[in-house]
């Protein structure tokens, strides 16, 4: 479980194909500290697992249903990662529950600054549209992000303060990027008990 609250942005060191997926090597230098074998690390809003460690990198294995519903098939070398480590029970909770389960892959409409801030539409998958409401939560490429705005039933949008902006790889997209999203995790619970319950969502 993560907060959203993005501790470093990493870079891609190297990627390395597997018998079941990609391993992805990936420079960091904060959440390296106390990290261990078998440790969870949020990478792009996506759940992996510790599976190597130096000095200055870790890697991680993303497997091919990661592949096919993540942003972490297509990442360059160099790529800068959005990057959080498991929350513990101490924890503040200054973001929101995230699971690090990528619900979808969305993709940037519009980038434009309004003020100090950064407006981005994204439109979004069916599942996360779904579980979406206004001024509700978003994780965003791992960030914890309020809805803005509802500005069509598939889109989403996002205003990106000046911290987040230059903490975060969020400054890195432009119109046509994919970005990982998962939809609020409470959301997601009432919307699956009410389709087994058969009752519409209003």
């Amino acid at each position: 479980m993560f907060t959203g609250l993005i501790e470093e942005v990493g870079r891609l060191a190297a990627v390395a194909p597997t018998e079941r997926g990609l391993r992805l090597t990936i420079d960091a230098e904060r959440v390296l500290e106390g990290m261990q074998l078998g440790d969870s690390i949020n990478v792009d809003g996506v759940c992996q697992t510790v599976v190597a460690l130096t000095d200055h990198s870790f890697c991680v294995e993303a497997m091919a249903p990661t592949l096919a519903r993540t942003t972490l098939g297509d990442l360059q070398p160099r790529q800068r990662l959005n990057l959080e480590r498991a929350m513990t029970l101490a924890s503040r909770l200054g973001g929101h529950l995230v699971q690090g389960h990528v619900d979808g892959v969305g993709t940037v409409r519009e980038v434009r600054r309004a003020g100090e801030h950064v407006l981005i539409d994204i439109e979004m998958p069916d599942y996360v549209a779904d579980v979406t409401v206004l001024h509700g939560s978003v994780a965003v490429n791992g960030v914890s992000m309020t809805v803005n705005e509802l500005p069509a039933e598939d889109v989403l949008q996002i205003a990106v303060i000046p911290h987040t902006w230059e903490h975060t790889n969020l400054s890195d997209v432009q119109r046509g990027s994919a970005l990982n999203l998962e939809g609020d995790m409470i959301g997601k619970f009432v919307v699956e008990f009410l389709k087994r319950r058969g009752t519409h969502a209003v």
